[in-house]
C-alpha cells in the first residue's frame, strides 16, 4: 500500500515537473501572434489633446529654425560639433517677412540661413539688434510663398499656473513642441553689459540650446514671450526656462525695423564691477570713470582718481528711488527716457550730494 502510494506521489512529481518544463513551449505554440495585431480601437482625443494639436498647427508654419555661421567659419554645410555654427529659433513678425529671433543666435555671424517649416531654405540678413534686450531681427529674403506671421499676446495680465507652450529646434531637432506651466513672474535676467532684464518670464516648459529666439506661446496660441535661456549646471533642460516677455518685445522690434538699433538711455558713466563693490560693502554704483563729453562729465560726476585711486562718486539715488546696483540705474534711466533731466543721488566724500544730469542716447555716437 505504502510503495503505491509512493509511486503515486513520484509520478504527480514527474507530471508536475514536466508540466513546469514545457509551459513556456506550450504558451508559445499556443499564444504567438504571426499576423498583425487587431488595433484596439480607442475613444476621442480628450478636449485638452485636441486644443493641444490645434495650437502647434496653427503656430509652427510661423516658426523657423535659424543657422548663423560665426565669422570664424563661414562653410554652412560643416554641421560638425562646435564647428563655428550658431543655430536657434525665430518666427514671422509681419508679412514682410521679419523674423525675431535672439541677438545670441546671430551676434558675431557671417552667412544666415533660415529653415522654414514647409523646408524650404532661404538666405537672411540682419536688420537690427538690441544687445541688451538679446533681441535680434531679421529679414527673409526671396520665398516661393511667405509663411503667416504668429499671433501676438500680452504679458503685463500672465498668471502663474497658466498653461505655457514652446516651439523650437532644440539641439538641431526641427518643429519641437513642449509643454507647461508659468512657473513665476517678474524674474531678473541679465543680458550682458550690466544690463538685466526685469520681468521675466519663468517656465517649467523644456527649454534646450536650440529653443533660444522661439516663442514661448499661452493656450490661445499667441507669443506671450522669446524664450531666451535656461538654468542648468549641464547646459540641459532642468525644468527653469526664461522668455523675454512680449510687452518688452513688441516695444523693441518695431524699433528695430524703424532704425536697426534701440535708443541706449545712458548719462556716460563707467562703472565698477559690483562683485567689487559688494565685497567692499559699498552701498550703490560705483563711478570708475566718465565718458569725454557725457552728460555725466558736463554735471560734474566724478570718477576713481587715476592717481591716487582714491575712490570717487557712489550713485545711491535717481529721482527719490533708491540705486543698489548697475541695473537699477539703468532702469531708472529707461523709466525717465531720453532727452529728460534726472536727479542724481550720490555720495562723495561721505557726504550726500545732488546733481541734475541730462539722459542721452549713448548708442547713437556709435553707429
Amino acid at each position: 500500500m505504502r510503495d503505491g502510494l509512493s509511486r503515486v506521489a513520484l509520478t504527480l512529481a514527474v507530471l508536475l515537473l514536466a508540466a513546469f518544463v514545457a509551459e513556456p513551449y506550450v504558451a508559445r505554440f499556443l499564444y504567438t501572434q504571426e499576423a498583425p495585431r487587431v488595433v484596439t480601437p480607442r475613444d476621442d482625443l480628450t478636449a485638452s489633446e485636441r486644443s493641444t494639436i490645434e495650437l502647434f498647427e496653427r503656430a509652427s508654419p510661423s516658426v523657423v529654425h535659424v543657422f548663423a555661421v560665426s565669422r570664424a567659419n563661414r562653410n554652412l554645410l560643416t554641421g560638425e560639433e562646435g564647428g563655428g555654427q550658431q543655430t536657434g529659433t525665430g518666427f514671422v513678425w509681419d508679412a514682410a517677412g521679419h523674423i525675431v529671433t535672439n541677438n545670441h543666435v546671430v551676434q558675431n555671424a557671417g552667412p544666415i540661413a533660415v529653415r522654414l517649416a514647409s523646408g524650404e531654405i532661404a538666405s537672411a540678413s540682419i536688420v537690427g539688434t538690441a544687445p541688451n534686450y538679446d533681441l535680434a531681427v531679421l529679414r527673409l529674403g526671396r520665398l516661393r510663398e511667405p509663411p503667416p506671421p504668429i499671433a501676438i499676446g500680452a504679458s503685463r495680465d500672465l498668471k502663474v499656473g497658466q498653461s505655457a507652450f514652446a516651439i523650437g529646434n532644440p539641439f538641431g531637432l526641427d518643429q519641437t513642441l513642449t509643454t507647461g506651466v508659468i512657473s513665476a513672474l517678474q524674474r531678473r535676467l541679465p543680458t550682458g553689459q550690466g544690463r538685466e532684464l526685469a520681468d521675466v518670464i519663468q517656465t517649467d516648459a523644456a527649454i534646450n540650446p536650440g529653443n533660444s529666439g522661439g516663442p514661448l506661446l499661452d493656450s490661445a496660441g499667441r507669443v506671450i514671450g522669446v524664450n531666451t535661456a535656461i538654468f542648468s549646471p549641464s547646459g540641459a533642460s532642468a525644468g527653469i526656462g526664461f522668455a523675454i516677455p512680449i510687452d518688452v518685445v513688441n516695444r523693441v522690434v518695431p524699433e528695430l525695423i524703424r532704425n536697426g538699433r534701440m535708443p541706449q538711455p545712458g548719462i556716460g558713466i563707467i562703472a565698477g564691477a559690483e562683485a567689487v563693490t559688494a565685497r567692499l560693502g559699498i552701498p550703490g554704483v560705483v563711478v570708475v570713470r566718465t565718458i569725454p563729453g557725457s552728460p555725466a562729465q558736463r554735471a560734474g560726476i566724478r570718477g576713481i582718481d587715476p592717481v591716487t585711486g582714491e575712490l570717487g562718486d557712489v550713485i545711491v539715488g535717481v529721482n527719490g528711488r533708491a540705486v543698489s546696483r548697475l541695473s537699477d540705474l539703468l532702469d531708472e534711466l529707461e523709466r525717465a527716457g531720453i532727452g529728460q533731466a534726472i536727479e542724481i543721488e550720490l555720495l562723495r566724500d561721505g557726504q550726500t550730494e545732488r546733481l541734475r544730469v541730462e539722459i542721452a542716447d549713448l548708442g547713437s555716437s556709435r553707429r
